[in-house]
């Protein structure tokens, strides 16, 4: 390569912006709703956890469990959640879905006269590339207990 070319190279440079996306809307309004003066309290969290979130049996000590796992954040006061730890919380394992309480089916037919909605890769028996499709792994699946939503 040549003196001229290995310059021209260094003359493209690429610049790329990191761009964060902003929350929505609908997640400012839920954090002033149950916040204080842009504070959430754990007694505020708990609040959003039983009323918002639907989570009836939410204690005081399970809020605080959230708290005590963003402490080590930047964005975490000792008053409480601002919006941005709030909204790390949303995204966190802490914030998981709800399991479906109640069987809204009659389930007393034999499992053939049921539809099973799975997903494609539910299928395999292996990795996504090279691996081959059976029937096995819904089966497994299925007697480890594993239910959907």
């Amino acid at each position: 390569m040549s003196e001229q070319a290995f310059k021209v190279c260094f003359f493209f440079k690429r610049i790329f912006k990191l761009r964060v996306a902003e929350p929505p809307a609908e997640i400012k309004q839920l954090f002033d709703q149950f916040s204080e003066n842009g504070t959430m309290s754990v007694d505020n969290l708990l609040k959003f956890m039983i009323y918002y979130q639907k989570e009836e049996t939410a204690k005081k000590e399970d809020a605080q469990e959230i708290f005590n796992s963003l402490k080590h954040l930047n964005i975490f006061q000792r008053r409480g959640l601002h919006f941005d730890a709030f909204f790390r919380y949303l995204y966190s394992d802490h914030n998981r879905p709800l399991p479906n309480k109640a069987v809204h089916h009659n389930m007393h037919s034999p499992l053939a006269h049921y539809f099973l909605y799975t997903g494609h890769n539910s299928y395999l028996t292996g990795n996504q590339l090279s691996s081959d499709s059976s029937s096995k792994p819904i089966i497994e699946a299925l007697r480890r207990g594993v239910k959907s939503n």
